[in-house]
């Protein structure tokens, strides 16, 4: 395989580092770096030497901001690339993350900046999740016409009460006290420590140079709204949960595609209790019936493509989006589904 400068993996002694290397794409992942961290990871499990993998991003702003969406937005358009990496992209991604999730040798990622979508795909479902005072996290699907995917279907649902709803409805930013709070970061490293953190894992044990490093990040705001959160978030149905949010929370609501707010909703109430195999299966049946749709390609035109911040969402209300319409994204793949074996 010819080298992929996107993702750049280095050894130091028993560590295996792995740098997500687009800085100016906040290290977005494409397929190809996919498709280099894949069998990479398979290399290093096998390798007895090796003790420890970390995951970073390059530069000042993010860990990795998610998928390379506007490939995949390019290829369903017939723009550019590929029609069928409307159907590769993901299954590669989720294949990935599932094989992160069940990593047998400590995997560290560094969730330094933003980390949101498929950034969250490979640092939440790994082992351990180190935050700094800089991190933004963020499952911001339902603005561009998507779901929260890349696993969300297990993690939103594994955090306090309704919040998972909430974030995944709304894709509400958490720092890292929030992060901590709701079980997607494992640890606090203030950034100025994560250099150490790097020497440390040479000669000690991950667990004992993350316990050693760990601090306080202080009250997670979230925790003072827990209640509020979890009755406005109560309800069965989208209108529901609109009736009961302030006024705040409405209009961030419904500035979304009310397509993605009805399949969210409904994707983390079928998904609670699942392991991450079910949810990685639900979550590629529902975006392959998504690129086949509409509200994806609008929500990325208005937010990458010309940038205008105004999408027209079809259909554009919720009263407009019928129950039998949200059951067709809910239906079989037949020979397509994702599978593991």
């Amino acid at each position: 395989m010819a080298e992929n400068r996107d993702i750049i993996f280095e050894r130091d002694g028993p560590v295996g580092l792995v740098t997500l290397n687009r800085p100016q794409a906040l290290n977005a992942f494409t397929l190809g770096m996919y498709r280099a961290f894949d069998p990479k990871l398979r290399e290093w499990a096998e390798d007895p030497s090796l003790r420890v993998v970390v995951v970073r991003g390059a530069g000042e702003r993010a860990f990795c901001a998610g998928g390379d969406v506007r490939a995949v937005y390019e290829a369903g358009r017939g723009i550019a690339g590929e029609r069928s990496l409307t159907a590769v992209f993901f299954r590669e991604e989720y294949e990935l993350i599932r094989r992160v999730h069940r990593y047998p040798k400590p995997y560290i990622a560094l969730i330094d900046g933003i980390t949101m979508g498929g950034g969250a795909g490979v640092s939440v479902n790994g082992r351990y999740r180190v935050a700094t005072e800089r991190t933004i996290l963020a499952m911001p699907e339902t603005g561009i016409g998507l779901f929260p995917d890349v696993g969300a279907t297990r993690f939103l649902n594994l955090a306090p009460g309704r919040i998972g709803r909430y974030l995944g409805l709304t894709g509400a930013r958490l720092g890292a006290a929030d992060a901590l709070y709701c079980g997607f970061a494992t640890h606090f490293v203030p950034r100025e420590r994560l250099p150490e953190l790097l020497a440390r894992l040479r000669t000690e044990a991950p667990e004992a140079v993350l316990a050693a490093l760990s601090a306080d990040p202080g009250p997670p705001p979230l925790a003072a709204r827990q209640a509020e959160i979890d009755r406005a978030f109560a309800g069965d149905t989208v209108e529901d949960i609109l009736a009961a949010v302030d006024d705040e929370t409405r209009g961030v609501l419904l500035a979304k595609s009310p397509t993605s707010l009805k399949i969210t909703l409904r994707q983390l109430t079928l998904g609670r209790g699942m392991d991450l195999e079910a949810a990685l299966a639900l979550e590629y049946r529902l975006t392959q019936h998504v690129m086949a749709g509409h509200d994806f390609y609008e929500g990325i035109r208005a937010a990458l493509i010309d940038r205008d911040g105004r999408p027209h969402w079809r259909p554009a209300t919720l009263a407009e989006v019928a129950d039998a319409a949200v059951d067709a994204y809910f239906a079989p793949l037949g020979d397509g589904e994702l599978r593991f074996t």
